[in-house]
């Protein structure tokens, strides 16, 4: 059996490890696209041998763009992989423009084509991780879902066929990564951090860094709290820091620790031990979840509804008050936590019902 699988960002290349090392087990061959949507860099040789994943067999290099260019020029691209390469399935991730190329190519070329991470819903059409899920969903023939939530949602849409509980293939790839992690880094110490002293803070969503008042806002509220913020801002994080003039600000304020952007590895420890996770990113608050660290998430909206029903995240928005009211004040009860993510073998499960299934 041969299976390509679309990538197109590091997150999806996290999700991807686990699923890879369960088809090298059982003998699926598979050829990887990395459709080059975000430039990364920590794409890397190190980057794929810390995870135990071959380097990508085509780097299509597509880059930045507006959301119609990046997935007509990766629809075009992928389209003729597979026409050369012919494999049984097409595999995709998650919800990025790379997603819905990858599912798009082959439901076109009549290939089969299987979804991670289905089901997941915001019910915000604004969003455009939002439409790729409900189109990606809508054109799967095996649709892997992380939450019995997401399995609901797509019963909810009219499709019951070939929906699978599996759990998320995150929780397989973080169990497996935070002990080489522990063993390996020192990343705490090089940054002269103590554990659960410090607040980890990640800001990249175009909902944030391309609005200069809700970036300001979430600005103003870490220096405000006087707490200790470690926070690996992103390139184009960066770069609107320096174009509102917020960067100064931050550089001045003293409480606030800008880094360059961290590899996984070292992300995973600065996670672990971090008092509590502020961020707009949908991965970092599953990782809080699964780390059990309290997560204040920086959007009005989540897909991952189940850490807030566990009581584990918050949603502030970018609203300076309700920021600072969750940094002194949000406090999970313990007794919520109720492993709605599966039991680390999600990936095993998907490698055996695609060998089993095409």
């Amino acid at each position: 059996m041969k299976v390509v699988t679309v990538v197109g960002a590091r997150p999806q290349f996290i999700k991807m490890a686990p699923v890879s090392r369960e088809f090298r087990k059982i003998g699926i061959e598979e050829v990887v696209i990395h459709t080059g949507q975000h430039y990364d860099y920590e794409m890397n040789k190190i980057f794929f041998e810390q995870l135990n994943i071959p380097e990508p067999d085509y780097n299509l290099g597509v880059g930045s763009g507006t959301h119609g260019y990046q997935t007509g020029e990766m629809l075009k691209r992928i389209e003729e992989v597979l026409l050369k390469e012919k494999p049984d399935l097409v595999l995709v991730y998650g919800d990025t423009n790379s997603t819905l190329a990858g599912a798009l190519a082959g439901v076109k070329l009549h290939i089969k084509v299987a979804h991670v991470e289905a089901g997941l819903r915001s019910f915000d059409r604004r969003m455009p991780e939002e439409v790729n899920r409900v189109l990606t969903d809508h054109v799967s023939d095996y649709l892997f879902a992380p939450t019995e939530t997401a399995v609901k949602n797509l019963y909810n849409e009219g499709i019951r066929e070939e929906v699978y509980l599996t759990g998320d293939v995150m929780l397989d790839a973080l169990l497996y990564n935070v002990r080489i992690a522990e063993r390996k880094l020192k990343i705490l110490d090089e940054l002269g951090l103590k554990p659960k002293k410090y607040y980890l803070a990640t800001v990249h969503r175009a909902e944030n860094t391309d609005n200069r008042r809700n970036l300001e806002n979430i600005i103003n509220a870490f220096i405000k709290s006087n707490d200790l913020i470690v926070f690996p801002a992103h390139p184009r994080t960066m770069k609107a820091l320096k174009n509102y003039g917020l960067y100064e600000k931050l550089e001045s304020a003293g409480n606030v620790l800008l880094i360059k952007p961290v590899g996984y590895l070292d992300m995973l420890m600065l996670e672990k031990n971090a008092r509590k996770i502020l961020t707009d990113s949908g991965g970092v608050q599953k990782e809080a979840y699964f780390l059990r660290v309290p997560c204040i998430t920086l959007r009005e909206k989540t897909e991952w509804v189940e850490t807030v029903e566990d009581g584990w995240n918050v949603l502030v928005g970018a609203d300076e008050e309700k920021i600072l009211n969750a940094i002194k004040e949000f406090e999970p009860d313990g007794g919520t936590y109720t492993h709605k993510f599966g039991d680390g073998k999600a990936s095993e499960k998907i490698a055996k019902i695609l060998n089993g299934g095409v």
